[in-house]
């Protein structure tokens, strides 16, 4: 009998343990599947609250990638273990900037996609970097596509032409500037690996906008391996001054078409703030945080919702991991336990 015990209690506890390992790469895939192979950034323009950024990075969080229009990571507030930074060189004297270079090559190994010039057919005053399409083609020339050849940054990076407004000058521009890139070079004119989009405004205009962006540059490609279509980011995009529910309503609309949409690579929502922080074009309603630091309504959506243990309301914890438990995964967990701990008793 103490034989049978013995070999009975031994093959419980394998069978436990084994079960218990099963749940902990259970756990540890649904920790991390969020921010595994998904298209969903921010518009980062700071935000100083520990508890808002441990929320935007915490384990099943969708956030994969975030820029902040310079080519400086917000480390102190987003960590690079947790989300991607995507560099940008805003205007023409930051391209020549030597230490716009070193900065670039100081960046970790994930980062590989790189921005350039934002807003040039905007004023400075909004954001932009206004710069005539003529002298963005040289700068381009000279100074972007030597990063792009790995003469530059330490690495080949992939670069984007400049993301002009989501308007009819900024379509204005973008034809502009091509023209002046193979005024200057004939043979090559201005080479880039994908598309930046900003869009404004509602949903049908999103569409909209990036169906003109994607036939202006791949009306004329093949998709083949020799010409393969450009993919899109949308690295900036809201709805400035909607009320709530217009605004809940339209990034509900967008999040489906983009996730859905196989020639957008990524798209970032502007901005992770609270709705304190939010200017007087935008509106508050664009806001993922309201004044207190919880979660808007729109914030918990973007954060892929209670499928993700995100409702509305939900504030983040402060330390400096930036990392969360989530409501689902301590359910499963419980779950799991429950399933387990009888047979093993």
């Amino acid at each position: 009998m103490r034989r049978t015990t013995r070999r009975t209690t031994k093959s419980k506890t394998k069978t436990t343990s084994g079960s218990l390992t099963l749940l902990s790469l259970a756990l540890l895939t649904s920790s991390t599947t969020a921010q595994n192979n998904t298209k969903r950034g921010i518009a980062y323009v700071g935000n100083t609250h520990t508890p808002d950024n441990a929320l935007l990075q915490s384990p099943t969080s969708p956030l994969s990638w975030y820029y902040n229009w310079s080519p400086y990571p917000s480390t102190a507030q987003l960590s690079p273990n947790n989300i991607e930074f995507i560099p940008l060189i805003h205007g023409t004297s930051d391209a020549a900037d030597s230490a716009t270079s070193r900065a670039l090559s100081s960046l970790p190994k994930s980062s590989t996609h790189l921005l350039t010039f934002n807003e040039p057919d905007g004023e400075k005053d909004t954001g932009g970097s206004s710069i005539s399409p003529e002298d963005a083609a040289r700068a381009y020339i000279d100074h972007i596509l030597p990063f792009r050849e790995g003469k530059k940054g330490g690495k080949k990076w992939l670069i984007s032409h400049p993301s002009t407004t989501g308007s009819p000058r900024g379509l204005d521009w973008l034809r502009d500037f091509n023209s002046s890139c193979y005024d200057i070079d004939p043979s090559n004119g201005c080479p880039t690996d994908f598309i930046a989009a900003h869009w404004y405004g509602a949903f049908d205009g999103l569409t909209s906008w990036l169906g003109s962006l994607d036939d202006f540059y791949n009306g004329n490609r093949s998709g083949s391996s020799s010409e393969p279509k450009l993919r899109i980011w949308v690295t900036e995009m809201a709805l400035p001054q909607g009320d709530e529910s217009a605004t809940v309503d339209m990034m509900r609309r967008s999040l489906e078409y983009l996730d859905g949409e196989e020639g957008v690579e990524r798209y970032a929502w502007f901005g992770a703030f609270r709705a304190d922080d939010a200017n007087e074009w935008t509106g508050d309603g664009v806001a993922l945080f309201d004044g207190e630091g919880g979660l808007t309504e729109l914030g918990a959506l973007y954060l892929g919702g209670e499928g993700n243990g995100f409702v509305e309301g939900q504030k983040g914890e402060g330390g400096a991991g930036g990392v969360r438990a989530n409501v689902g995964v301590l359910f499963f967990c419980l779950v799991m336990l429950v399933l387990i701990l009888p047979g093993y008793w």
